[in-house]
């Protein structure tokens, strides 16, 4: 028998199946995954929740799978320039995506060059976390409790720094006024370092943040915490209360990042990818690395359960931008 024939009595077979040459193909590309330098892009700066996370998986990851892994940063507006770079990018597997919920951009941009239910795959998320309300050291109040009272007698006069127009801390500054009842003046920096800045000089007064951006300000003195942004208190953040305890019930605001992959990769590159994931996240040491910046690693049991969750929690995230009035152009 010919090799022509040979491949030919192999496809037949193949087809016989159910399979056809579609599976070959994506066999083929994903065969031998990865064997080069696969490159993660995230869409924040470096120093926050975003850079962090991602350069924790990209280390974890990159030794289950015997490759290097790099990071890549192109933050600006919300993170879609990234999204829609990733978006663009081949499908086959060596250009990943760490990001938020894509319902979270998909509400509040007008405009996307990409669209985030259909040209993404979801893999897993890594981890979750909730923001810690932070305020300037000589602001007279030690306490949620006593910030809410302070607000209230002086509307408009308290300066909120935010990470961004749209930003998770800026959505949980957005609902926590509209549930405590007060009215803060929001001003917008190009990330959680430059709002920390504004807030420990007292150019501003009051900060919601993820914690690596104001963990170690805090322990310094710099700035104090008042509460979390989560109902309740976190083992991750030890000593700060949750916002019910703190005194504001109805009040839970908590972030998140995942890894996606473009539409149209290999599923079995999907699969190696979210397994080298999970078990890198669940190496000795990193939950408490991870935890060392009020974070805690969630990893899901499958790339289609990660869809379901994100899925599932699309229209908490719709409300609250329809709440906080951000839109973006």
């Amino acid at each position: 028998m010919t090799a022509s024939n040979r491949r030919r009595t192999l496809l037949q077979a193949i087809a016989s199946l159910g399979l056809g040459t579609t599976a070959l193909n994506s066999h083929a590309q994903s065969a031998g995954w990865p064997a080069k330098t696969v490159r993660i892009v995230v869409g924040y700066p470096p120093g926050g929740s975003g850079d962090f996370i991602t350069r924790v998986a990209a280390d974890e990851i990159g030794k289950e799978l015997g490759v290097t892994i790099v990071v890549e940063n192109r933050p600006g507006a919300g993170g879609t320039i990234a999204n829609e770079a990733v978006s663009k990018a081949p499908h086959d597997g060596y250009t990943v995506l760490c990001a938020g919920p894509m319902a979270l951009t998909s509400a509040l941009y007008r405009k996307l060059g990409y669209d985030g239910n259909r040209d993404f795959i979801p893999v897993t998320q890594l981890a979750t976390g909730p923001m810690i309300i932070c305020v300037n050291n000589d602001l007279p109040v030690k306490n949620l409790r006593e910030l809410i009272a302070y607000a209230k007698a002086n509307p408009d006069k308290l300066a909120s720094a935010a990470s961004g127009n749209g930003s998770t801390p800026h959505l949980a500054s957005a609902q926590f006024e509209a549930i405590a009842g007060v009215q803060m003046l929001t001003v917008q920096f190009k990330g959680g370092a430059n709002a920390a800045t504004s807030t420990i000089a007292g150019d501003t007064q009051v900060m919601f943040a993820t914690p690596p951006t104001v963990m170690s300000f805090i322990k310094a003195g710099r700035m104090r915490a008042l509460a979390l942004t989560t109902a309740a208190s976190s083992p991750a953040i030890p000593g700060i209360p949750g916002a019910a305890e703190a005194g504001l019930s109805g009040f839970d605001s908590s972030f998140s990042f995942g890894l996606y992959l473009p539409t149209g990769t290999p599923p079995a590159v999907v699969k190696a990818l979210h397994e080298a994931t999970v078990k890198g996240m669940s190496r000795p040491g990193v939950r408490e690395r991870v935890a060392s910046q009020g974070m805690d690693v969630a990893t899901d049991a499958s790339p289609e359960a990660y869809a379901a969750a994100l899925k599932a929690g699309a229209s908490g995230l719709e409300r609250a931008v329809r709440d906080s009035g951000a839109k973006l152009e």
